[in-house]
C-alpha cells in the first residue's frame, strides 16, 4: 500500500449526518480553487506542494475539500451493492482520502516546525472537525458490516500476511472506535471525542507557549559564565 491504513486524525465540517442515523450523504461544497496549491498533484515526492507556494489561507478550504472528497469515497464503499471483497472494501478505504492526507500531513509538519497565530487558530478549529470526520467513517454501520463480513471469513480469503494483518487492524479499529455501540452511546462518544480533540490541542499549544516564554536570551558570552565551552557552543549553534 502507498499510504498507511485509514485512521484519520486525521475530519468533517459536521456537515454530514452520521451513518448510524441516516445513509451517508456527502455535503456539497465549492470546488477547491485552482490557485490553491493542494488543488493539483505536485511533482514533488509524495505529491506534497512546495511549501513556498502555500499560504495560511489555503489550509481551511483544502481541508474542507479533502474531507468532502473522502466522504464521497467512503459513501461509495459503504453503499456498494456488490458483496464485500478485500479489494472493494479494504483496498478502497486505503485509497480514500488522498487529498485530506496531503493537506493534514503538510499542515502538521509546517505547524510543528514554524507555527504562528493563524496556524494555531486553524489547528484549534480543525481538531474537533477532524475528530467528527473520523467518527463519521468509523461509526458508519454499513461500512463496519462490510469489514466485519470479511473479518469473519478471513481464513477463506487467501490473503497474504500483510493483507491479513491490514484486515485485522481495520476490524479492530472499527470496534475500538465504537462501531458496535448503541445510537445513544455513539452520540455520547462523538461529543467526548470532539472535546478530547479540543482539549489536546489547547494543552499542546499551551505547553509550547510556556516553553517559549521560559526561554532565556543573552547577548554576550559573559552572561553565560559558569557554563563550559561545549555547552555555550551548542547553545550558540541553536
Amino acid at each position: 500500500m502507498n499510504r498507511p491504513h485509514l485512521l484519520i486524525v486525521a475530519a468533517s465540517l459536521a456537515l454530514i449526518q452520521p451513518s448510524f442515523a441516516a445513509p451517508l450523504a456527502p455535503a456539497a461544497g465549492p470546488a477547491l480553487a485552482a490557485s490553491n496549491p493542494f488543488a493539483t498533484l505536485s511533482t514533488l515526492p509524495f505529491h506534497y506542494p512546495a511549501f513556498d507556494q502555500i499560504k495560511d489561507t489555503h489550509f481551511l478550504p483544502a481541508y474542507a475539500a479533502g474531507m468532502r472528497e473522502q466522504l464521497r469515497e467512503i459513501d461509495a464503499i459503504a453503499n456498494n451493492v456488490t458483496p464485500a471483497t478485500f479489494d472493494n472494501t479494504i483496498v478502497a478505504m486505503e485509497r480514500s482520502g488522498q487529498l485530506l492526507s496531503r493537506v493534514a500531513t503538510t499542515f502538521s509538519n509546517l505547524q510543528g516546525a514554524n507555527t504562528n497565530d493563524v496556524l494555531d487558530e486553524i489547528d484549534r478549529a480543525m481538531s474537533p472537525r477532524l475528530a467528527a470526520h473520523n467518527d463519521t467513517i468509523f461509526l458508519n454501520k454499513k461500512l463496519f458490516l462490510r469489514v466485519k463480513a470479511l473479518a469473519d471469513k478471513h481464513a477463506t480469503l487467501g490473503l497474504d500476511a500483510e493483507s491479513a494483518y491490514l484486515l485485522e487492524r481495520y476490524n479492530k479499529d472499527f470496534v475500538r472506535a465504537g462501531a458496535r455501540l448503541s445510537k445513544p452511546d455513539k452520540t455520547k462518544l462523538k461529543a467526548f471525542n470532539a472535546e478530547i480533540a479540543t482539549l489536546q490541542t489547547t494543552f499542546t499549544q499551551n505547553v509550547l507557549k510556556e516553553i517559549n516564554a521560559s526561554a532565556l536570551t543573552v547577548d554576550t558570552r559573559a552572561e553565560l559564565a559558569g557554563l563550559n565551552d561545549a555547552a555555550i557552543d551548542a547553545a550558540a549553534a541553536e
